[in-house]
């Protein structure tokens, strides 16, 4: 088996140059033809922002219009029409939206809550690229109804989740329904955008997603094969003068918080809790701010959703506290999905084996420096102090991490970063196993042609610990090529992770392999009044460990559906071998396990489903029925969703996992169900009660939140939270926060 490692050596010599010979090549190719413009002039009198469209300015602005259809096709003009205008003053950037409609009936959203997101949902999105590099944006958005949803775009906006809505700051917006549709205006303080003192031009693209006409349109043309908020596909938004530096930017967010708890589990006392702390954003320039944290509390972030754990190895949890946000993409996108040399989950988090659920493990103090030198480089510093965990044994960590980025070529960009995790208190490993100081430096490449056509990553990461190692394989490395065009998608991935390569700090829940992954997807787009696109695909993966023993192989064969009416389905194929190289109980349910060094090949058929979004019911479904190791499973999964609209959403997570194993192992039926109430009594006052039920870890959790945004970015949140045991119904833990937070600019 010693070729299948020279061989995957070559292949990763040969992604290396494929890259930097398509970066060459590829990257001088512009956009075809000049891209659109629209010019903005100075405000000669007074903005007032109540969505009526009706100032002077308003009727002087250059209009935007003729948007582009995205979708269901993308080949002509949007059916509904779209008018777009900008203005500014000396703190605002104004953009206005009249939205024309001659169909009657409710607009579409699914509450009244900030951030909403659905590919059926009525409304209008902004995004904002200064710097001009196609590869990271603001976005803005509102609907019908006034709802606001802010986020940030990383990578070019290639991927879906290149749009992270969990960011938050200070703008304002107002809507309003008329005879002929909806109109919108928005006020973006300058102080909330970093930009380049002096610039002339943004990038800036802006769409509509309209439900009745069943439309989603784009100002500047985005091909279907990629999203609407491809960073690639921009035009320029013209400023009449050199922007000015922007008056201080200087924010403070206070807050205080107080509240009991009582561990049931461990028989001790109850515990009132209160705290004061704060967070700082401080502009050093218009380009590049410096975030500061003092005591931070994160009880008012929503609970995690709990999954039915079958894998044998570490589920991935996103990041939702606003600290780490904004440019999180500077920090955390080094290396792949499954490859994370940073993950800041894995400060300030820990883990309560009781619940199976995160809990706060305090963090005293922090600072970040992140954003822009210039429009080719970005850099990023970030220093934290997390307090010590008596309760699970974890020492006092100091967390150190530092990245640079420079771009080349079009939209390319070279990275580097050094992370570092640091004990002071100690000489070397103690007793605990914890250690004295992990270390690891890393370089990446990412391609992204000017097209967006071609895409790809080439990475090299090593590590460093106090901790001795058997070996000198404490490195990661991995490559990926992506071709993409209407028709066809084309990919190859391949990776190697060292035995000992050990990123405390970063997600890498599997060492001591190496990894083939190739796709490829062919794309068809009948002339069909019911579908949309016809995808086939098919998918392979191959690992095997350090001494070149194939451990896993995966084929997938399949076919997808997107229909006219949003919906989708999909069916699939798969055959799986997997190789035990430690003792595994397929049901995570501490029966007996399969021996280490036995071998299983299974094979099961699959389906995915989501309905038509557009409708007060609907629901996503994912299904598994075959061979599972040495036994069968049947696995349902999904959400179910109803809205009483504007105002309320219900949604029921559920998982059933059907698991047969012939004797002596465990057979067994596992259900998660997760009922979720969220009313939204304004567009500032919310209340959410959230259930889960969990038969693998035997576990209820109740968590219910109110919150009033009484100014903008300032709020009042009272969390409830309750865990008992499943099957008698027994508490383990509660506890009560009540959190209030001001956002004050200096």
């Amino acid at each position: 088996m010693k070729h299948l490692y020279k061989i995957s050596v070559i292949l990763s010599s040969v992604s290396f140059f494929s890259l930097l010979f398509l970066g060459n090549v590829y990257l001088a190719l512009g956009q075809n033809g000049s891209p659109r413009q629209i010019h903005i002039k100075r405000a000669t009198g007074k903005m007032h922002v109540d969505g009526l469209v009706e100032e002077k300015d308003w009727e002087m602005a250059e209009v935007a219009k003729d948007f582009n259809q995205y979708f269901p096709f993308d080949s002509s003009l949007s059916i509904a029409k779209t008018e777009v205008r900008f203005t500014y003053d000396e703190h605002f950037i104004y953009f206005s939206a009249i939205c024309y409609h001659n169909i009657k009936g409710k607009f579409i959203t699914n509450s009244l809550r900030r951030d909403y997101r659905s590919p059926a949902a009525d409304g209008v999105s902004l995004v904002l690229d200064p710097f001009q590099d196609q590869t990271n944006a603001f976005f803005f958005g509102t609907n019908p109804y006034g709802v606001q949803r802010e986020g940030l775009i990383a990578n070019g906006g290639t991927l879906q989740t290149d749009l992270s809505l969990s960011w938050d700051n200070k703008w304002y917006s107002e809507a309003k329904i008329t005879e002929n549709g909806w109109t919108v205006e928005m006020a973006i303080p300058f102080k909330t955008l970093r930009f380049k003192e002096g610039a002339t031009t943004w990038r800036v693209n802006f769409y509509r997603i309209d439900s009745k006409y069943n439309e989603r349109s784009v100002w500047s043309h985005v091909p279907r094969n990629f999203q609407l908020y491809s960073l690639a596909y921009t035009g320029e938004l013209v400023w009449d003068a050199p922007l000015k530096k922007p008056s201080a930017n200087v924010a403070v967010i206070p807050f205080v918080t107080g509240g009991v708890s009582k561990n049931h589990l461990a028989g001790t006392p109850q515990n009132t809790v209160s705290g004061v702390g704060g967070d700082a954003k401080i502009g050093v320039t218009p380009s590049l701010n410096l975030d500061l944290t003092i005591n931070p509390d994160f009880s008012q972030v929503e609970v995690d959703r709990q999954v039915t754990n079958l894998d044998r190895f570490e589920i991935f949890f996103p990041e939702r506290r606003q600290f780490f946000l904004e440019n999180a993409d500077l920090f955390s996108d080094f290396g792949n999905a499954r490859i994370r040399p940073f993950f800041s989950r894995r400060i300030g988090i820990a883990i309560d084996k009781n619940t199976g659920q995160n809990l706060q493990n305090p963090i005293w103090f922090g600072a970040r420096l992140s954003g822009r030198l210039d429009k080719n480089w970005r850099v990023g510093l970030m220093n934290m102090q997390a307090a010590k965990d008596a309760g699970i044994g974890l020492p006092s960590y100091n967390y150190t991490v530092a990245a640079i980025q420079r771009k080349v070529f079009s939209r390319s960009n070279i990275g580097g970063i050094f992370v570092n995790k640091e004990n002071f208190a100690i000489a070397h490993a103690d007793s605990t196993g914890f250690s004295q100081f992990n270390r690891l430096m890393g370089l990446d490449y990412n391609l992204a042609s000017a097209n967006n056509t071609w895409t790809g990553k080439f990475f090299y990461h090593q590590t460093l610990t106090s901790k001795e190692q058997a070996n000198n394989e404490q490195f990661a490395h991995g490559a990926s090529l992506v071709y993409s065009k209407p028709h066809i998608r084309v990919e190859w991935n391949h990776q190697m992770v060292g035995k000992s390569f050990d990123a405390q700090v970063g997600y890498v829940p599997r060492r001591d392999f190496k990894q083939i992954n190739p796709i490829f997807v062919y794309f068809f787009f009948p002339k069909s009044k019911l579908i949309n696109r016809i995808n086939i695909y098919s998918e392979f993966s191959s690992i095997w460990n350090g001494e070149n023993l194939n451990t896993d192989r995966g084929l997938w064969l399949g076919l997808a559906f997107r229909l006219q009416n949003t919906a989708e389905l999909a069916f699939w194929w798969a055959s799986n071998y997997t190789y035990l190289f430690f003792p595994f109980d397929p049901t995570n349910t501490g029966g007996k396990k399969l021996a280490q060094g036995t071998a299983y090949t299974y094979n099961s058929f699959n389906f995915d489903y989501t309905s038509d979004q557009r409708k007060n019911f609907f629901l996503t479904s994912t299904g598994y029925m075959g061979e599972y190791f040495n036994g069968n499973r049947f696995n349902l999964t999904g959400t179910l969703n109803y809205r009483l609209q504007p105002y309320v959403i219900f949604s029921l997570d559920y998982t059933y996992n059907r698991l047969r194993f012939p004797e002596p192992y465990s057979s067994t039926d596992l259900y998660l169900l997760g009922p979720k109430f969220d009313v939204t009594f304004s567009k500032n006052l919310f209340l959410t009660a959230y259930f889960q039920y969990n038969s693998q870890i035997n576990n209820i959790n109740i968590n219910t939140r109110f919150q009033w945004r009484f100014k903008p970015v300032s709020d009042l949140f009272i969390v409830y939270t309750d865990n008992y045991f499943a099957d008698v119904f027994r508490v383990k833990n509660r506890g009560v926060v009540l959190k209030l937070t001001y956002w004050l600019n200096i």
